[in-house]
């Protein structure tokens, strides 16, 4: 079994072109950032100012062994100890604040603009790459700007700060130090590039390993009757031991680069003491600020590492900038324009009092169809006149495309030519709202969400009484499912409907679409998953709930569309046939040859 994962974009290094997509987040919080700032400048100029202390408590207290003047030194610095710490706590609450909300804001705008595009980018894009996106994506992002450009800033207002220092307390010594930073940045520069190419393959195979477990909890029953644990066991062992290989090499590099940062800071130090020494015994130099200088020595090495590791962050964190700004600029190519909005409000704000009733006249005027990812033409010139109330069954082989054309009368697609018009007005004039809240879609693969009986029926019409609810089920023989459950219909579905089997999953269906009560019926499939005499229970159903709407009803077993006012026959996307069950059998066609191959199958059982 193979784990896919998404391709990792190959940064070569820090790029602010692409962290200045983020900028509409940022500016959101530019008070909290201003706030942050100015903390930072704050905290940074006080925390650098220590070994001042240092220098004074050493020529005043120490060398002359004397305590006077000791009580407003200790006063002063224990002000300047709780200043810090006050000024830390706001800080760190900003930052969090800010982390917390533009990881809310950016996971908020994917999961809005995933609403309203269209559906072929679902059809194309797997649950778990999207997912990846909106969270752990936008953890790290939130992440890195919040903490990460602080932490940069902070570093550097560090050695800025005791730089200043440092030449105000000896210029010659702080020129000595100045001299030694530019090779630690060069160590830390040359590793952290190496750091970054090894992190980058241990990423990508996380994001395998991260796949084999979906895989392997979501096809666990596969797995079982397939025999194949032992075949999943040995990739995931493959995948594990090459992440540990890499991990452990990663590990490695840093722990080399550490200490040669370390002995940068050693050197450094030694250079100071043997210098400083010197300019001590000739009295060019105070003991005092010999014994800040030492400490000035570790605040100007120390942030070398801090910056290079938040530099490889963001690097590594530019991957998911990319992925999330390119979800979020992913043209939505079903749209409603602006004066259809300004009438009926659109997905979100809808405005129901201007919505007409819907009377279920649909016609395709000379429709030509090309799928976004496909070649060629899968509909040419189409044209059907569908009066309101009838039946259309479409039926092919598997594969054919038999959903091409319902996707287009509820406006999944957009026709790439031609028009779809609705009581005899383009669909386009129209919000896509009004007419999705007027379709009673059941699938051949229901899906459930997460709740009770009760709550799935009950998302059709969400302000139904639990009366309306319950005669919706018994309609289509979905309350036989709650009377055989010992909750009744307050019985939990469990994720995604798992605690019931496909059919009774497929009969809740069924009653949530009865209970909407749509002027359009769309039947995709939807017995294909219930025994045969549950489907019975539901034909006779249907034929009283079909009555008087339009209703499509793609289906496999062409017995059970043979009262449908019209039949299209689909191959290889296209119509090839057209009539009703008795004209198409006389036809003696495709239809024809399906109907009886099939007649002869269930003689066969």
């Amino acid at each position: 079994m193979r784990y896919e994962y998404e391709d990792e974009v190959k940064v070569k290094g820090l790029s602010f072109d692409v962290w200045k997509r983020m900028m509409p987040y940022i500016r959101m919080m530019k008070r909290p950032f201003i706030c942050a700032g100015v903390l930072i400048i704050f905290w940074t100029a006080i925390n650098a100012s220590f070994p001042l202390f240092t220098s004074y408590a050493v020529n005043n207290f120490i060398i002359p062994e004397t305590t006077e003047g000791i009580v407003p030194f200790a006063a002063l610095y224990l002000g300047f100890i709780i200043i810090s710490s006050v000024g830390t706590y706001i800080w760190v609450k900003v930052l969090m604040r800010v982390e917390n909300r533009i990881g809310q804001i950016v996971r908020r705008d994917c999961f809005i603009h995933l609403q309203k595009i269209q559906l072929a980018y679902h059809n194309t894009n797997s649950v778990g790459y999207l997912i990846g996106r909106v969270i752990s994506d936008t953890e790290r992002i939130s992440s890195m700007i919040s903490w990460g450009f602080t932490a940069v800033a902070e570093a550097s207002l560090i050695i800025i700060f005791s730089i200043i220092y440092m030449f105000i307390l000896s210029p010659p010594l702080a020129l000595l130090l100045i001299l030694i930073i530019p090779f630690a940045w060069v160590i830390a520069w040359i590793f952290q590039r190496k750091i970054l190419v090894v992190s980058r393959k241990v990423r990508e195979i996380n994001s395998r390993i991260t796949g084999a477990y979906n895989e392997g909890i979501t096809g666990s029953k596969t797995s079982k009757t397939l025999v194949i644990e032992d075949v999943n066991s040995s990739e995931f062992a493959k995948l594990s031991d090459r992440m540990q290989r890499q991990s452990v090499r990663s590990s490695r590099l840093m722990a080399m680069m550490l200490p040669m940062i370390a002995t940068m800071g050693s050197i450094a130090l030694s250079i100071i003491l043997f210098r400083g020494g010197l300019m001590v015994e000739s009295n060019l130099l105070d003991f005092g600020v010999l014994a800040a200088f030492i400490t000035y020595a570790v605040f100007t090495i120390e942030p070398v590492v801090w910056v290079s590791g938040v530099i490889s962050e963001m690097v590594a964190a530019q991957v998911g900038v990319e992925r999330v700004t390119g979800l979020l600029a992913e043209e939505i190519t079903i749209n409603d324009t602006p004066e259809v909005i300004e009438k009926y409000g659109d997905t979100f704000n809808p405005k129901r009092e201007n919505w007409e009733k819907i009377n279920g006249e649909i016609t395709f005027d000379d429709v030509t169809f090309m799928y976004p990812d496909g070649d060629e033409n899968v509909l040419e010139n189409f044209t059907l006149d569908i009066p309101p109330g009838t039946t259309v069954a479409i039926v092919g082989e598997t594969g054919a495309g038999k959903s091409t054309m319902v996707n287009l009368a509820c406006r999944f697609y957009e026709p790439t030519g031609g028009r779809v018009l609705i009581d005899g007005r383009d669909a386009r004039e129209r919000s896509q709202l009004w007419l999705h809240s007027s379709l009673g879609y059941v699938l051949q693969q229901p899906h459930l969400f997460s709740g009770t009986i009760m709550d799935n029926i009950r998302y059709g019409k969400l302000d139904a009484t639990d009366e309306e609810v319950i005669a919706a089920a018994k309609m289509v023989s979905a309350n036989v499912v709650a009377e055989r459950m010992p909750d009744g219909y307050d019985t939990e579905v469990g994720e995604g409907g798992d605690k019931l089997s496909t059919g009774e999953k497929q009969l809740v269906s069924f009653a949530r679409a009865v209970l909407a009560n749509p002027p359009i019926f769309v039947l995709d499939e939807a017995t294909s998953s219930i025994d045969t005499e549950t489907e019975q229970l539901i034909q006779d159903a249907i034929s009283h709930i079909l009555e008087g709407r339009t209703s499509f009803i793609i289906a496999h077993r062409l017995s059970t569309i043979s009262h449908a006012d019209i039949i299209l026959v689909v191959e290889d996307g296209r119509i090839v046939e057209r009539g009703t069950h008795s004209e198409l059998l006389a036809a003696g066609g495709h239809y024809s040859e399906l109907y009886q191959a099939m007649r002869l199958d269930e003689t066969d059982i």
